[in-house]
């Protein structure tokens, strides 16, 4: 059934240089496609148009469905009636760079304006100054297509002044990086024979436009001061390149390499490198240099790949390295100026912590242009010229429980992390475990992979370790097992109530968890519930009620009814006394957490059949649903600033966990009353992971299996701590059965 679905999804052409051929565009339009697939590949399908500059024999892969040897007339006229007969292909996004086409431009031309589909260009060049055949070149290209695509603001500045390209056709989408697990730079200099080494490093396809003789002339005076140095010259010579003049460039610098005895201190790397290894190399990167000679270079994916591993980078002044190369996060030298480059470089070296902060700079910087986000952009772009051909669905991510596991200690799930490593510093709370149980409960329940129960151990002794004598929970604990003094500074009501509701859960689950795991439970929650009655926190008695819902459902005590109806009643009182016609909610604003207060309702319905709770439940859910969706999707209140009554909420500060929450309750209202609003804004609250959200950008990482930590005013929080991380896998265990 998937397979019929997807082949009658809407089709989008890419005509573009692709893999196996080697050549930057070839990589960019290979990583851009997986992206796209990833994330919507129940949207839309894509077909490849491979262009070739002559006679080749490349095997491709099957998304390749045409080949365009672009140095023959016949082939364009072929291809675009190809295009325009097959009804399936709904847009053509073409890849252009000028040397593409140089020897058929009029029939290049004359197919842009055969082509009878939606046309996107993206221009990977785009020259200033121009004279009056290029401009008008430019003009004629831009009057047959849609939409075009540009890189960086610069480029899209002179499309408008110099080109007269008018404004509202032109979407700067930057180049792609990639997501990357920041390895230990230690552990890659060991694997790479690299130990104790500063490493300099430079890549892609070789040519003389690279300028590497700048940094070969800058080498002896950085190794005077810095004579641990090494100089990566990673890739091998452009095939066009090789094409008309052989490996002369590179000679000419292996000669200057030995007449300056530099062996000792460089390093060729004369071959295209897997992206793993690529990555794992510019991971291991003391300082990135960019050394092209070229004024008008508009875009360097080089460039955003060494800026994707977080390297400090020294560029010369293309007008990307321009616009993206602020004070904080790189240097920019001089064309040529080898003095300049040694200069920078040596300063560089000899100071860790400003190295340090460019490359923290430096990954905040780059976070918007990741893939996953640039595949965000060109989606939307589809589907906004696509004549409503292309409607957008998010794929749902695979479950991934590797930055969970990476987070956990034999103690328990670590309470911050720093970017994606683990900051043990920062310690354990019970919230972080409490909810760690629950999520790893529930992927029991889906799974029943046994291999989670070890896990389930630890977030339980953690609980039980934070259980005092009295009954109550402390909720914070250092890294040397120790509780801190905030919990005498804080109220822990929420999180007493948190542990109640991961216990009742886990206890629901009898039957599938070892025997000694529910009885422990059983022990730690009966004798917590004993001094319960005396929390009147909002929220903590709503966990309470959801945790008390599931422990009724295996073990029915007197006590434990008492004790929900109790706070049920307790949060009825509320809400009379708080709610009116336009205000249907329990307190005077809305914090964090809301959706769990209509939750609690109705699980006290469920297990007493008492409509008041029901009602309340929905007229309280539904007026939150009003305060949090719009036409932008869903956006959580702030925790910047509470939602006053009366006031407009702000939206600045939206936090992961109250996403989840609110899609759990979804869930659970969906399921009791079928009401399919709740089933399409569930959707619609889990696509805020994946980009659907005001700044268009993932907070889901798909490479470690963390989640950012807040979406902000103008950026994502990058570091990816357990309340952000449980909260999204609870999140993301809750859709699977809807999947």
């Amino acid at each position: 059934m998937l397979r019929k679905m997807k082949n009658n999804l809407a089709e989008i052409l890419f005509i573009t240089s692709y893999p196996p051929r080697e050549c930057g565009i070839a990589t960019y339009s290979h990583d851009l496609i997986s992206a796209l697939n990833n994330k919507f590949n129940i949207s839309f399908s894509i077909k490849v148009c491979a262009l070739e500059p002559g006679k080749a024999n490349y095997t491709y892969p099957p998304e390749v469905r045409y080949t365009l040897d672009t140095s023959l007339v016949s082939g364009y006229e072929q291809l675009a009636l190809s295009i325009n007969k097959d009804k399936n292909i709904k847009i053509v996004l073409l890849q252009h760079e000028f040397g593409f086409f140089k020897n058929q431009e009029k029939t290049f031309q004359k197919f842009l304006r055969t082509v009878s589909k939606p046309l996107i260009i993206v221009f990977h060049t785009v020259l200033p100054h121009p004279d009056w055949q290029l401009k008008s070149e430019i003009r004629d290209i831009e009057s047959s297509c849609e939409s075009i695509i540009v890189m960086t603001n610069n480029s899209s500045d002179i499309l408008i002044n110099d080109y007269g390209i008018p404004e509202q056709k032109i979407s700067v989408i930057a180049h792609g990086t990639h997501l990357v697990r920041h390895l230990s730079e230690k552990f890659l200099k060991i694997k790479y024979g690299l130990k104790g080494r500063k490493v300099l490093t430079t890549f892609g396809l070789i040519s003389s436009g690279k300028s590497i003789e700048t940094t070969i002339d800058a080498l002896p005076a950085i190794i005077k001061e810095c004579p641990d140095v090494t100089f990566l010259i990673i890739g091998k010579t452009h095939p066009e390149v090789i094409k008309y003049e052989g490996e002369k460039y590179r000679e000419i610098i292996e000669e200057k390499v030995i007449r300056n005895s530099l062996q000792d201190h460089v390093i060729f790397i004369n071959r295209y490198l897997p992206l793993p290894v690529l990555l794992e190399y510019l991971q291991l990167t003391d300082i990135y240099l960019f050394t092209s000679n070229d004024p008008n270079q508009a875009v360097s994916g080089t460039f955003v790949y060494a800026m994707s591993c977080a390297c400090p980078i020294i560029s010369t002044p293309i007008p990307h390295a321009k616009e993206v190369l602020t004070d904080d996060i790189g240097i920019i030298f001089d064309f040529y100026d080898s003095q300049e480059l040694a200069d920078d470089v040596i300063r560089l070296l000899n100071n860790g912590p400003l190295r340090r902060s460019i490359s923290s700079n430096t990954l905040q910087k780059i976070v918007s242009t990741v893939w996953e986000n640039s595949a965000v952009a060109h989606a939307m772009l589809f589907e906004k010229i696509s004549r409503e051909t292309i409607s957008l669905k998010y794929t749902l991510p695979v479950i991934n429980l590797n930055h969970l596991k990476l987070m956990t200690t034999a103690t328990g799930i670590i309470q911050f992390s720093k970017f994606n490593q683990p900051d043990i510093s920062s310690g354990y709370t019970l919230d972080d475990n409490a909810r760690a149980l629950v999520a790893m409960c529930m992927y029991l329940k889906q799974t029943g992979d046994p291999d989670c129960i070890i896990e389930i151990r630890k977030y339980l002794n953690f609980i039980k370790f934070c259980l005092q004598p009295a009954g109550e929970f402390l909720n914070y604990v250092d890294k040397d097992k120790q509780f801190t003094s905030q919990n005498q500074s804080v109220n822990l009501d929420d999180s007493n109530g948190r542990a109640v509701w991961a216990l009742g859960y886990l206890i629901s689950l009898t039957g599938l968890l070892p025997p000694d795991i529910v009885s422990d439970a059983c022990s730690i929650i009966v004798k917590s519930l004993l001094r319960f009655e005396a929390v009147y926190s909002t929220r903590a008695m709503a966990f309470a009620i959801k945790g008390l819902y599931y422990y009724e459902s295996i073990k029915k005590f007197p006590w434990n009814r008492f004790l929900l109806i109790t706070f049920a009643n307790r949060l009825v009182q509320m809400y009379r006394h708080e709610s009116n016609t336009t205000w249907e909610w329990f307190e005077t604003y809305l914090t964090y957490a809301n959706s769990i207060l209509p939750e609690a309702m109705l699980y006290a319905w469920l297990v007493t059949g008492d409509t008041v709770y029901k009602d309340i439940a929905i007229s309280s859910l539904d007026f939150l649903l009003t305060q949090i969706f719009n036409e932008n999707g869903i956006e959580v209140i702030s925790n910047k600033n509470w939602l006053q009554k009366g006031q407009v909420a702000g939206h600045f500060g939206e936090q992961p966990i109250d996403v989840a929450y609110t899609i759990m309750t979804l869930s659970k209202f969906y399921d009791v009353l079928k009401n399919t609003d709740y089933l399409e804004k569930m959707h619609i609250a889990f696509n805020w992971f994946l980009g659907n959200n005001r700044l268009h950008q993932i907070i889901y990482n798909p490479c470690t299996g963390g989640c950012y930590d807040g979406l902000e005013e103008t950026h994502v929080n990058l570091n990816q701590g357990a309340e952000s991380t449980v909260s999204y896998l609870m999140a993301r265990l809750t859709m699977e059965k809807y999947h």
